[in-house]
């Protein structure tokens, strides 16, 4: 990003004087957008702007107006959990960004750093999946919320496209059953979706998780924004295998946060469609678009890949079931 335009930007909103020029200081981690750290004479601050080409290995386009998704859900989320997100200060949807306060990590970190580093705590996950079912409960059958984010092109690009119909390509005995997966997320549309609850992009604060990276928000399938998440858990197994037993504690204990906030359809429906969607997930962060990048020995990518099969062969009816499913795989 131009940092002209971030300044132009800043003062257009009124967060800097006219002669005022901040401290500016680009921030990494992500490969969907430009982010940078704003030092005002007022305050600290995060200017976020979308990337038409993300910064992958694997060619990956996606359109920018995610960037006024991801303001728009933020918005919504505060309604429901306010202390789950940050405030959003300015925004300029031609220029495709939006500045929000910015969160001190030493006071709120990184829940994808605790996980690595050994602070496994179960009641982390508890209220990720409780802030998370929050979200999804009181968006349900929302006709507005829908109408706003009927963003199928976007979630397609980003999540359905990159994640399943990649690792239908790159694993053909498995392209059946990622692309009915596909078809089935397609289709269902129950509550506002995130789209990448990661912990990366999960911070724990002292009054409980924020949610950041909203760029795929999508009224569309609550199954998806679950699984994504304990997906993560898993692959944390295979990553510090010696914290194995709190992170399958940490999937358990986000499940259940999660559930029983389920009022929109039949628990067991919602949970044995997140329990089969699981496993392409898993695959897809091995074999798709985007591999995830701290798991690099091929012992374990096959590790991940023999769960990962075995649950899109036998789906199991619960999540439960595939935490068993996966941990067999691991001794």
């Amino acid at each position: 990003m131009n940092t002209a335009d971030i300044v132009s930007f800043l003062r257009r909103a009124g967060l800097i004087d006219a002669d005022t020029m901040p401290g500016m200081e680009p921030l990494t981690g992500g490969v969907s957008s430009d982010i940078w750290k704003i030092e005002t004479d007022r305050d600290t601050i995060c200017v976020k702007r979308a990337l038409p080409t993300l910064k992958t290995e694997k060619e990956w386009h996606a359109p920018i107006e995610r960037n006024a998704n991801e303001a728009d859900w933020i918005r919504t989320a505060a309604a429901i959990v306010p202390d789950a997100v940050s405030d959003i200060l300015a925004e300029d949807r031609n220029a495709g960004m939006f500045a929000m306060t910015f969160l001190e990590p030493s006071r709120n970190p990184v829940w994808k750093e605790q996980l690595r580093d050994g602070n496994v705590d179960p009641d982390h996950a508890a209220v990720v999946g409780d802030a998370l079912g929050r979200i999804h409960a009181a968006t349900a059958g929302d006709t507005a919320i829908a109408a706003r984010f009927a963003t199928d092109d976007i979630f397609h690009a980003i999540r359905i496209e990159p994640y399943l119909l990649r690792t239908a390509e790159s694993c053909p005995d498995m392209a059946d059953r990622l692309t009915r997966l596909a078809a089935i997320i397609a289709k269902t549309r129950r509550v506002l979706v995130h789209g990448d609850v990661s912990p990366k992009n999960i911070l724990i604060g002292a009054e409980g998780p924020v949610f950041l990276d909203a760029e795929c928000a999508w009224y569309g399938d609550s199954a998806f924004d679950l699984a994504f998440c304990l997906n993560h858990l898993l692959l944390k197994c295979i990553w510090k295998p010696a914290h194995t037993n709190a992170y399958l504690d940490s999937f358990d204990a986000l499940a259940g946060g999660y559930l029983k906030h389920v009022t929109w359809e039949p628990v067991a429906d919602m949970e044995s469609r997140t329990a089969a969607l699981l496993p392409g997930l898993l695959l897809a962060r091995i074999d798709g678009t985007s591999p995830v990048e701290y798991i690099t020995e091929e012992r374990d990518r096959q590790t991940v890949r023999r769960a990962a099969r075995n649950g899109l062969n036998r789906p199991p009816p619960t999540l439960a079931g595939f935490r068993e499913t996966f941990r067999k795989e691991l001794t």
